[in-house]
């Protein structure tokens, strides 16, 4: 987590009034919200001075820099230090300020020009400037909301982005979003009235324009208004965007954020909406949503998969829109029940699929955000928000109904296969709401699993569930007293968890057991049982439980000795090679410490000596490794003496120190290679026993001085890098502030008195304040005991090495490691007493951008020497000596490296420790945070931990701009080393180097040419090391900068060209394959991260007057005052002058086309250089820097600035070049330059109505009189010169299918646009180039060879970047290249190859969109060229091209008016499907035309009539692809009739009047009884066949047609689909066979995707009625198939079934009455269905219904006959009447099953009387059997697992019958 989301932590509102005054009385303002943290910290005093200066300086700062237009670096390093001060002391500033600092920063992020990265590091300051919307109401402050508008439009719509002329980075999106999201509270009352009339024009659902202007509704309209303007919010846009949600079946991609944005209604405007009506609906859809698989059938319609609800908003959606009050029955909750009774089943661990992770998210949310709104009712203080109105509230009823329906599923989803991570969550937040409900179960599940050792995961699993739950159990209060007296139990039943052989069991239980003991003293109080009498029973109960917590910390010491026994080294590897520990070994560490420190932390000081006596012994009588076991016996000792220093240190310290001094009383041991163990394991037991309070250490100060002494100077490398560790933590625990202890209670554990009673506090959270931390901050005595350790250990070291330099001394390799390590040592201990180095600022040209030191406690002695300075000053000559004489001591360079880093860094702490401790403590305070009652009712620990972070902060808060010159000389010896000859020392010190670059911001400047030396091809003197080392310099890490691309003019004008250049260097070789890599990482990097470099950076004045009125404001007074008059005047001139230079090409420009030409003669010189060497055929080298260049030159188009004429000439010329790639950057790259050059076209406003001559504006969507005129009436078309000039063309399709805009622009008149057909003269440079070019006959004919040439075969496709290129052509030079090309495009007609065909196509689409505005003689000359092509090229079509011409014309006619092309849909609808040249033929040409006209939408009824007319007649195709074809054809025909909210019927034709004639065609179908065989001949015989082989190949396109509308079109037609429904039943099969014909196999899919259709409640008794119908019909196929639809139908459309009273019944009756059907399949099926809806809770089981199948069940059968041995045996007696009655007892039976299938997982009260009534029937005759049977053993397989639960619910009568039944299969029956 970086340190910048810090301040979003919640602060608690100050309740004590006092502090509040006192503070604004000293700072002179009332601060907004500052962080309470700093309250806390050691030195609180000095904070307030410190803050008001540094928001002085900001101010004043931040103002000039406005006032003088200076955006960079003034207003950005201001704007930057703004969000550091945000980050020390939250928004502690006036109301008055903070309205300031966000009206500037929001002129300053909607600066239209802003460069991206600018606008972006503006807007996430002021994302955070708006975050607590409670602190600015809609009174102080308002927004406009169009410049966002036009922010976001200009970036996400952007036109020139595709066609590279713009870079936006990939995160833009999604900071816009945030920032529009949180300045929408402060939008004007009128916003939403204009946002309508803005972007209604665009709804036209067959267009993309639909999802954009939904996409705006969702992000802008405001929601928060306050009640009194309802009107002028939702009301004015509700009705109809829930009427549209409504009545939208097919889930468009829109409709999600349709979702999106009521779930923000509801959130907003709790009891202001009735949902009421709505209520159904939401949640048949939320079901469907969430792709559950249901029936027998396999098929789900893929789009569902894709455009399935944001999880997050459902839930939003649910919780709020939960109505209250008596008068509504709770219907959202019932819904809400019902949803999951419905989906409970899918939970289960045995089940599993793609829909498990949305199904657990919903279960996650959603506790979450009922949590939420509870605390929002009851505990939030009120805001200027909106208040929930009293009738609104939840009430207590209303939360119990939520838990218990919410109980079931989570209980379930403990065992997930996901995973219980999401049912901890909700458990924890459900255990808010009602603990009584919720653990009491969880508990039922722990303690089994506890005992349990056969099923770790069941342990893992409720465990981690006990975690989330843990402090609603511990703090017991009224709704769950008896929680607390299940706390011993379960710790001493967690104990054995602590298993060295199970890895993850072992981290669980150290977690549960750490998060138990945190919330709870553990304190003996069982005496108090005698001494008090005021205690209730729980209390009692709990004071004799607290007598076994000694034994429980007893137990767990041993516990851990175990496994600390069994993971020594010996036994864990017996062959020595690794000594490390393993990542395993490491985390169990770290929980075993962890664990350890807590327990003791907690424990009253009685238990405590008995535990360190305990550890003590263990301790000292072995001798441990120092690897595995010791490290963990050695962290359990520190965390002993970290709770109680001082006695812990009287038993170690003393012993460690004799031990030592005993062993090393020899002379021989200090030189020894291998140290005594004994001697080791002491040394590392002493080591960590000092990590303690410094004063405590101070008594022992001799001995310590005594041990370093003696052991800093060992031999063996392991035993002084212990003693260096040693020294480490002495100083260290001197010299930092830190809190001293950690415990749940301030002030310690103390024993129970008459008044106190530790149990009491069990669960109780901190108390902000008064937290009462205990500081350790460094005492005179500690800073004297540092400085004579470093004057007596440090400073010989130091000179040891000055005199090994100087070479007056020769030393070892060992001894120079051993001394650095010393030094490393020191200076990390006593780092944070150390002032930061001083010298010489790096001299600056820019204003001076002080930086502001922030303290952190410590005051710098400065009068005694800087060892800082003196470890500098010997480390760096050191350096330079060890890479001259010895390069290959690499371990003494690594050292080398890390001590630089830590002088130019390190004060106490580092950043990713940091950020890793930042990040386990946000994982913990969500683990255990109290969401209901918030405002930090956190436990005490985690409280002083955060403290602590917010300390660490500020001394991570880095001097950054303070570049000086010991720096510059520490950066550079980084950068030398990060070339050197070892990859390992460069890897490493490149690491440093990055660092470093990030926190001297300026330093990069410095840094780039000395990298560049090393690409320098002049140079002859660089290895090959070196230059990969300079590479990797450049190309940076993958989270920091990268140097290649800093985003500034001067930086890239040098690092791109020496990039492109390197490729001479002598050093460069591509034969490996590693500097290759690099070089493609290189160019990758740069691509990816460049975004577009401003270069106008002006200022407007409306920010100057927003920065005055802030410069006005007084508490604190600005610090540097308001520019003079004269100053603002110099500012002004010197931004005029910015601009002007770089349109003179000076300034940024200068340096971009230096940038430009140098690179271009790199290639130039490249070329000349190819020549010379092709000869020797040796350096093909510029080859791919020449696809660099161009690459790198492609980036620096830009659309506020033409390119040079040398960059289009190179470029264009680049088009014919013989590498593909670098042709193909060209072609990119010409397309924008043409981009550039076009010239603007003039555009007028027009009245619409003015043209249709009609006055109606009403709010009716579709085809009304007022836009008739645009539609396509072949009456009149322009076909002459002056129809031509008479007729508005609208170009976008969407326009006026909705409302019209305000403003409608059209186009000028010819004569008011720029004048056509230019001749050479009038032209300027760039184009004269171009022109020149392409009107040279020999480059055209190269260019059009290389564009047919195919690239990769059988992959390529129409590409849109040469159709681009050719659109820009003919747009920019009108028909001037047409001569010269018209041949090319004959020739390549004709020839029908894939990769020529291509071509052309690519070439006709971009001149059939270039003559947008060409003059009607030249478009006439043109059609007539075009159209004898395009007919040839459509006969011509091959497998391989027709998509490429499907294309081609569907991008010609895209956002085109249809009357400009009325020639080319003349030409396609010439008679499609004529069978010559083939079925093939025929189906791509209805597939071209397809294209071209769904391009078109609405606006083109008369053709899409014709072509109805044209092809009803040939739906009997015989050809398979033809029909497919014609289907889809005819789902675009009818797409444009929909049936949405205020849409008046469609001009275009309809599906109803269709249907009507297919019918009266497939009348022989309908009638007749008998079975649809498909007909086999396939050959199109003239001859009249019979009228029933025609329906027959009829009906097989119209099922066709029928499957591609099913996901196609935005409402399905269900009256004129029911229709064919009895038909599909007749044909679909039953069985899953692939061996049907294609005919079968598409009925049963069309009936598949019909079944799971959205239906209206008005649809379904149509429906029903249709479907009983077909359930009488003969053939029993079709009744069983009645059955299958019957169940997805209910399904997908539940709710909406169960708010119909009616419909359910009907469907029961239709049900029953199918159980009792004669044919056997069909009555199994029912059943099937039975149990289903059951599952569903659809129906329920009542008294009724068991009567109903009990009576059924026992029908009389007649006596059996005694049969002959011998005869035939008859399963079924067939006599009519025994049948019936058979069938009937059959049916009960099947009944019964259902019942007990129903529900699979547990045993309701009915289920055991179900089960015995069922056992009677095992001896019945057969069918009946075998579903006795089969019922039985599925119900043992899924009752299987929790059997031993399960067995309770029966009498012990029924469990013999039922054991007998399970246990013995009936074999003799």
């Amino acid at each position: 987590m970086t340190v910048s989301n810090i301040i979003e932590v919640e602060e608690p509102h100050l309740g004590d009034c006092n502090m509040k005054k006192e503070a604004t009385e000293f700072l002179g303002f009332v601060p907004q919200k500052d962080i309470v943290y700093n309250e806390l910290l050691p030195y609180k005093d000095k904070l307030d001075d410190e803050s008001n200066e540094f928001l002085a300086q900001i101010k004043g700062n931040l103002g000039r820099a406005v006032q003088l237009r200076e955006i960079w670096p003034g207003v950005l390093f201001w704007t930057r230090k703004l969000s550091t001060y945000m980050r020390l002391y939250g928004r502690k500033f006036s109301k008055e300020d903070h309205v300031h600092f966000v009206k500037l920063l929001y002129e300053l992020v909607t600066i239209p020009k802003l460069e991206i990265s600018m606008m972006q590091s503006f807007a996430r300051l002021l994302i955070t400037l708006l975050k607590k919307k409670e602190l600015l109401s809609r009174e102080d402050l308002e927004l406009p909301w169009r410049p966002l508008y036009e922010l976001q439009d200009r970036i996400l719509y952007s036109k020139t982005e595709h066609l590279g002329l713009n870079w936006f980075p990939s995160s833009v999106e999604a900071v816009l979003k945030t920032l529009i999201k949180n300045c929408r509270p402060y939008f004007p009352e009128s916003a939403t009235q204009e946002m309508l009339e803005e972007w209604r024009p665009l709804m036209c659902p067959f267009d993309v324009t639909m999802q954009k202007a939904m996409g705006y509704f969702e992000l802008f309209l405001p929601t928060t208004l306050p009640p009194e303007l309802h009107d002028k919010g939702f009301k004015l846009w509700f009705d109809e965007l829930i009427s549209l949600w409504v009545s939208v079946q097919n889930l468009p991609s829109w409709e999600v954020n349709l979702v999106g944005l009521f779930a923000r209604l509801a959130n907003d405007n709790i009891g202001y909406i009735d949902w009421d009506p709505y209520i159904p609906k939401i949640f048949t859809r939320i079901l469907r949503s969430l792709n559950l698989p249901v029936g027998s059938s396999e098929m789900l319609v893929s789009r569902y998969l894709t455009n399935a609800y944001d999880i997050s908003h459902v839930v939003i959606w649910i919780s709020l829109s939960k109505p209250s009050g008596y008068d509504v029955i709770k219907q959202t909750q019932t819904q809400l029940s019902g949803l999951f009774n419905s989906i409970a089943s899918f939970f289960h661990p045995s089940n599993h699929g793609r829909w498990l992770m949305k199904l657990m998210k919903l279960v996650q949310r959603l506790p979450v955000s009922v949590v939420k709104r509870l605390h929002r009712e009851r505990y939030r203080m009120p805001t200027w928000l909106t208040p929930v109105p009293q009738s609104h509230l939840l009430s207590e009823q209303d939360i119990t109904d939520f838990v218990e329906s919410m109980k079931q599923p989570v209980l379930l989803a403990m065992f997930s296969k996901t995973g219980s991570l999401d049912a901890a969550q909700a458990l924890q937040n459900l255990a808010l709401l009602r603990p009584e409900l919720v653990i009491p179960p969880v508990l039922e599940k722990t303690y089994p699993a506890m005992e349990t050792l056969t099923e770790p995961h069941q342990l893992t699993a409720t465990l981690s569930c006990m975690i989330g739950v843990a402090r609603s159990l511990v703090a017991g209060g009224q709704r769950f007293p008896e929680g607390p007296t299940h706390m011993l139990p379960l710790l001493m039943r967690a104990l054995p968890g602590v298993d060295p052989n199970d890895f993850s069991k072992c981290m669980i239980t150290f977690q549960f057991l750490a998060t138990f003991v945190t919330l709870v003293p553990l304190v003996d109080c069982s005496a108090a049982i005698q001494t008090r009498n005021d205690l209730t029973q729980v209390e009692k109960e709990l004071c004799s439980a607290s007598a076994e917590f000694e034994d429980f910390v007893l137990q767990f010491i041993d516990r851990c000795f175990a496994l600390i026994d069994t993971s020594t080294l010996e036994q864990t590897r017996e062959e020595m090679e690794t000594e490390k520990m393993t990542h395993l070994e490491s985390l169990v560490e770290l929980g075993l410490s962890s664990t350890f420190s807590t327990i003791l932390t907690q424990c009253s000081m009685e238990i405590f000596q008995v535990a360190l006596g305990k550890v003590f012994n263990f301790a000292t009588t072995n001798i441990f490794e120092t690897h595995v076991a010791g490290r963990m016996v050695a962290n359990m000792c520190r965390a002993a003496t970290k709770c109680h220093p001082a006695e812990a240190l009287k038993l170690f310290l003393p012993q460690c120190c004799n031990a030592i001094l005993q062993i090393s009383a020899y002379e021989e041991v200090l030189n020894e290679e291998e140290l005594d163990k004994e001697l080791m394991w002491n040394l590392q037991l002493l080591s960590e026993v000092t990590r303690v309070d410094g004063d405590q250490l101070l008594l022992y100060r001799s001995q310590l001085v005594q041990i370093l002494q003696l052991t800093l100077h060992l031999k063996c490398k392991q035993g002084y890098n212990l003693a260096c560790k040693l020294l480490y933590h002495i100083l260290r625990s001197m010299s930092l502030i830190y809190p001293r202890e950690y415990c749940s209670m301030p002030g310690g554990v103390q024993q129970h008195t008459d008044t106190y009673l530790p149990i009491k506090d069990w669960g109780r959270p901190g108390d902000l304040l008064n937290l009462g931390i205990q500081w350790h901050v460094p005492s005179t005595e500690e800073r004297e005991f540092v400085f004579y350790l470093l004057d007596l250990l440090l400073k010989p070291e130091l000179q040891r090495l000055q005199k090994h330099t100087r070479g007056e001394q020769d030393i070892s390799r060992d001894d120079v490691l051993q001394s650095l390590s010393i030094v490393h040592n020191c200076l990390l201990g006593a780092s944070s007493f150390l002032p930061p180095l001083n010298g010489e600022p790096v001299p600056e040209n820019m204003i001076q951008l002080c930086e502001k030191n922030v303290y952190t406690g410590v005051d710098y002695d400065l009068s005694g020497e800087n060892y800082r300075e003196e470890i500098c000053k010997v480390i760096r000559p050191l350096l330079h000596h060890t890479l001259e004489h010895s390069e290959d001591d690499t371990k003494s360079l690594f050292s080398i490296i890390k001590i630089i880093n830590d002088l130019l860094h390190f004060k106490g702490s580092h950043k990713h420790e940091f950020d890793s401790r930042w990040k386990s403590f946000s994982l913990i305070k969500k683990s255990m945070e109290n969401k209901l009652h918030g405002s930090k009712q956190h436990i005490r620990a985690l409280l002083i931990d955060r403290v602590m972070l917010q300390h660490e902060l500020r001394n991570l808060t880095m001097e950054g701009c303070c570049y000086r010159s010991v720096h510059q000389d520490l950066i550079n010896d980084l950068l030398r080393l990060s070339t050197s000859r070892y990859s390992q020392v460069r890897s490493k010190a490149q690491n440093m180097l990055f660092t470093a670059l990030g926190t001297y911001s300026l330093c990069c400047r410095d840094i780039i040419p000395a990298v560049l030396e090393y690409l320098d091809p002049d140079r002859t003197d660089v290895t090959q090391q070196q230059f990969k080392g300079a590479l990797y310099c450049l190309l940076g890490n993958h989270s920091g900068i990268c140097l290649a691309n800093l985003q500034y003019w001067d930086c890239i004008a040098l690092t791109w060209p020496a990039i492109v250049r390197s490729g001479m260097n002598p050093s460069m070789s591509l034969e490996k394959s590693s500097v290759v890599r690099l070089f493609d990482d290189l160019a990758d990097r740069i691509h990816r991260q460049y975004e577009t470099i401003g270069i106008d950076f002006s200022i407007p004045e409306s920010c100057v007057e927003v920065a005055l009125k802030m410069m006005k404001s007084s508490n604190p007074e600005p610090t540097p005052c308001a520019a003079s008059e004269q100053e603002e005047l110099e500012g002004r001139k010197r931004q005029e002058q910015k601009n002007k230079d770089s349109v003179l090409y000076d300034g940024n420009l200068y340096v971009y086309s230096l940038c430009l030409v140098r690179l271009h003669s790199k290639c130039l010189n490249g070329k000349v250089m190819e020549i010379h060497w092709s000869c020797a055929c040796l350096f093909g080298r510029p080859w791919k820097f020449e696809q660099i260049a161009i690459g790198f030159l492609s980036l620096m188009l830009r659309d506020d600035h033409p390119l040079p004429s040398s960059a289009v000439l190179f470029f264009v010329e680049s088009l014919n070049h013989d590498s593909l790639l670098v042709r193909n950057g060209a072609i990119s790259a010409v397309s924008g330059i043409l981009k550039q050059l076009k010239r603007p076209h003039k555009k007028v406003a027009v009245n619409p109505y003015d043209i249709s001559e009609l006055k109606s504006s009403s709010l009716l969507v579709g085809d009304r009189p007022d836009n008739q005129w645009l539609q396509y009436d072949s009456n009149r078309l322009p076909r002459s010169q002056q129809d031509w000039n008479e007729c508005c063309f609208i170009e976008k399709t969407h326009w006026g299918y909705s409302t019209w805009p305000r403003k409608l622009m059209l186009y000028a008149p010819l004569e008011e646009q720029p004048k056509q057909g230019k001749t050479r003269e009038e032209m300027n440079e760039s184009e004269q180039i171009i022109y020149d070019h392409f009107s040279d006959q020999q480059f055209i004919d190269q260019f059009i060879q290389y564009l047919s040439l195919e690239d990769r075969k059988g992959k390529d496709k129409f590409s849109p970047r040469r159709f681009c290129l050719f659109k820009g052509l003919f747009r920019n030079f009108d028909d001037a290249f047409l001569p010269l090309l018209k041949p090319h495009m004959e020739r390549l007609v004709a020839d029908s190859h894939e990769s020529t065909q291509r071509c052309v196509a690519e070439i006709i689409s971009g001149l059939i969109r270039g003559s947008k505005h060409w003059s009607y003689s030249k478009v006439e000359k043109l059609w007539a060229l075009l159209c004898p092509l395009l007919r040839k090229a459509l006969s011509n079509i091959t497998i391989e091209t027709y998509a490429d011409w499907g294309t081609c014309i569907a991008t010609a006619c895209e956002s085109r008016d249809p009357r400009k092309l009325h020639w080319l849909f003349e030409m396609l609808m010439e008679s499609p499907v004529t069978g010559e040249g083939g079925s093939f033929v025929d189906a791509c040409r209805l597939y071209v035309l397809q294209g071209g006209l769904a391009q078109q939408e609405w606006r083109v009824p008369e053709l899409l009539h014709r072509l109805l007319q044209y092809l009803e007649p040939k739906l009997t195709q015989v050809y398979k692809n033809v029909r497919e074809r014609i289907g889809s054809v005819l789902t675009y025909i009818f797409m444009i009739d929909v049936n949405l909210p205020h849409t008046q019927p469609t001009t275009s034709p309809r599906i109803a009047e269709f249907t009507e004639r297919v019918l009266a065609r497939l009348k022989p179908l309908t009638e007749g009884e008998e079975e649809i065989q498909n007909h086999v001949v396939e050959e199109n015989t003239e001859g009249d066949q019979d009228e029933r082989t025609q329906a027959i190949k009829l009906l097989k396109t119209v099922l066709k047609w029928l499957m591609t509308s099913a996901g196609r079109s935005f409402s399905s037609v269900v009256p004129e689909q029911l229709r064919l429904l009895p038909l599909l039943f007749k044909i679909a099969p039953v069985e899953n066979d692939d061996s049907y014909d294609e005919m079968k196999r598409d009925a049963k899919t069309c009936l598949s995707l019909m079944s799971q259709g959205l239906l209206y409640s008005e649809q379904i008794p149509q429906v029903l009625s249709a479907l009983e119908q077909i359930s009488r019909s003969s053939s029993w196929h079709a009744r069983y198939t009645v059955l299958t639809y019957l169940q997805i139908m209910v399904f997908y459309n539940l709710f909406t079934f169960l708010s119909d009273a009616k419909a359910v019944s009907d469907v029961r009756a239709l049900v029953l009455r199918l159980l009792e059907d004669e044919q056997l399949e069909v009555r199994e099926m029912a059943a099937t269905t039975i149990s289903g809806f059951l599952q569903c809770n659809f129906l329920s089981i009542d008294e009724p219904m068991q009567a109903h199948f009990e009576a059924l069940s026992k029908t009389r059968l007649p006596k059996r006959k005694r049969r002959e041995l011998g005869s035939v045996v008859d399963t079924i007696p067939s006599a009519g009447n025994d049948h019936t009655d058979l069938v009937r007892r059959h049916a009960g039976v099947l009944g019964l099953s259902a019942c007990i299938l129903s529900s699979p997982y547990d045993v309701p009260a009915w289920m055991p009387q179900i089960l015995m009534d069922l056992s009677a029937h095992l001896n019945d005759t057969q069918p009946i059997e075998m579903t006795v049977k089969k019922t039985l053993s599925d119900f043992r397989r899924t009752h299987h697992d929790n059997w031993q639960e399960h067995k309770q619910k029966f009498t012990d009568d029924q469990l013999l019958v039922l054991t007998d039944l399970l246990v013995s299969p009936c074999y003799y029956a």
